[in-house]
């Protein structure tokens, strides 16, 4: 694909709108870059380097210089994540963390697949099945990575390769590179596509959903008596459970509570215990028919 057909597939803002782009080095995050530019985005560029690999260094000088050569305002965020279990998840966190709010990354329509079928072995319901919400933020996701590749070779970039794509400790790579290949294969059709068509009908079931629910949400825990929370049909319940007993965290993101949280709530709403435990050393109690979180 050529530049023209790729941005006939990207969801950017208008033209001479300022965007703050993630650059890793990466083909993808290149190829984010080189077609924010083609569509006339002023752009900053912003790159994190977790020094998770020896040679991480190495990605940030790249991006670096290439911003350079090319007038492109540059902003290297620096952590350090230490090693260890759930890398992934706390490297996401703390790359989330410092990026501007909406800034755009490069994930694309496979990311996207791989996402879904990881968020369904861990047994997510809709939200998890429609997941890279807001879409503004990620334009690539009609987009294959495999065409993000070509296009940026035939740009003469040389993109950076990260190894660690190709280590199947983590569990994304071998969604990747082992789950997804048996699926195409079972399946004899690429799978990619229908997860993505599936995703997007339901994020629009979600989107309903939120609407339907909007006026629970603004109830707030302590206010709804149990008595009547025992007459709503048990998946409205559950959702508004979920937002109630979520766990605030930076950008105004929040961690859901675990399924077993939110039916280890439902008992406490239906009158089977009178308190539960849940994440974070916090506590659901009822007392005369009301909610105490503490």
């Amino acid at each position: 694909m050529n530049d023209h057909e790729l941005l006939a597939l990207c969801d950017f803002p208008e033209a001479g709108q300022s965007v703050n782009v993630a650059v890793s080095g990466g083909p993808d995050s290149m190829a984010l870059l080189l077609l924010a530019r083609a569509a006339a985005l002023v752009v900053t560029v912003h790159h994190v380097d977790h020094h998770a690999r020896v040679e991480s260094g190495l990605d940030a000088a790249y991006v670096a210089a290439f911003c350079a050569q090319r007038n492109i305002p540059f902003v290297l965020h620096d952590l350090e994540v230490a090693p260890g279990p759930n890398f992934e998840h706390r490297a996401r966190q703390a790359r989330r963390d410092v990026l501007p709010r909406g800034a755009l990354t490069g994930h694309t329509m496979d990311d996207l697949a791989e996402t879904i079928l990881l968020n369904l072995f861990r047994g997510a319901g809709v939200d998890g099945l429609a997941p890279m919400n807001p879409r503004s933020s990620k334009p690539l996701l009609r987009v294959r990575r495999k065409d993000l590749h070509a296009f940026v070779a035939a740009q003469g970039v040389e993109a950076r390769i990260d190894a660690s794509n190709e280590d199947l400790r983590f569990r994304r790579n071998r969604i990747r590179h082992e789950v997804l290949p048996l699926v195409h294969a079972v399946m004899d059709r690429d799978v990619v596509g229908i997860l993505a068509r599936q995703s997007a009908l339901l994020s629009e079931e979600r989107a309903w959903l939120d609407e339907l629910s909007a006026l629970d949400q603004t109830r707030a825990l302590h206010e709804v008596d149990c008595r009547e929370l025992r007459t709503w049909p048990t998946a409205r319940l559950r959702r508004w459970l979920r937002s109630a007993l979520a766990t605030p965290v930076d950008q105004g993101d929040y961690y859901a509570p675990s399924a077993d949280e939110i039916e280890r709530a439902l008992a406490v709403v239906r009158g089977e215990v009178v308190a539960c435990e849940l994440s974070g050393g916090r506590r659901l109690a009822r007392r005369e028919q009301h909610l105490t979180l503490t």
